[in-house]
């Protein structure tokens, strides 16, 4: 087994998937929130890129995350039960292995904060073989407060392991 390259970061995006602020109506106040946590852990991690709700949008900002090298992408938005909700049917065309203990915690944590959390259909999983790890969050700035310390917890050993690490 090679080691990984740690030199450098590792490079994370965010994806806010959002009608409202896709057009302008609304601010993005979830994505800068997963941005500074990104950073704060150390991963390099650009401004959110802010697309539509939507399978065809989703699926694209996924591929342009990917395109450009992200090894951790941290979705915000579109996972709840609304007619556009479709980010996790999106994702599901993207990952090749779900993760499921990931998007599992996560409902946990935000169906103990308040039921609501129970409705979210996110998924998690890995992008092969593009070595990336995948992961919905709700849009709501209180969700991915407490789901990115979830995320973070995890994402490291993934990339590392995608890249041929240890155990």
């Amino acid at each position: 087994m090679h080691a990984p390259d740690t030199s450098a970061p590792s490079t994370a995006a965010v994806i806010t998937v959002s009608d409202r602020s896709a057009s302008g109506e609304r601010s993005d106040r979830s994505g800068p929130l997963a941005v500074a946590a990104l950073r704060d852990a150390g991963w390099a991690c650009a401004e959110p890129a802010v697309v539509a709700d939507g399978d065809d949008s989703v699926e694209a900002a996924l591929h342009a995350a990917l395109g450009s090298g992200a090894r951790l992408i941290v979705t915000t938005g579109g996972t709840g039960v609304g007619p556009r909700d479709r980010t996790p049917e999106a994702t599901a065309r993207v990952i090749t292995r779900e993760l499921p203990g990931i998007a599992e915690e996560l409902r946990r944590r935000g169906a103990a904060e308040k039921p609501g959390g129970m409705l979210t259909r996110g998924l998690a999983g890995v992008v092969d073989p593009s070595a990336a790890l995948v992961v919905n969050l709700p849009g709501s700035t209180a969700a991915v407060a407490s789901g990115m310390p979830v995320v973070l917890s995890v994402a490291r050993h993934v990339v590392d392991q995608l890249a041929g690490g240890d155990h």
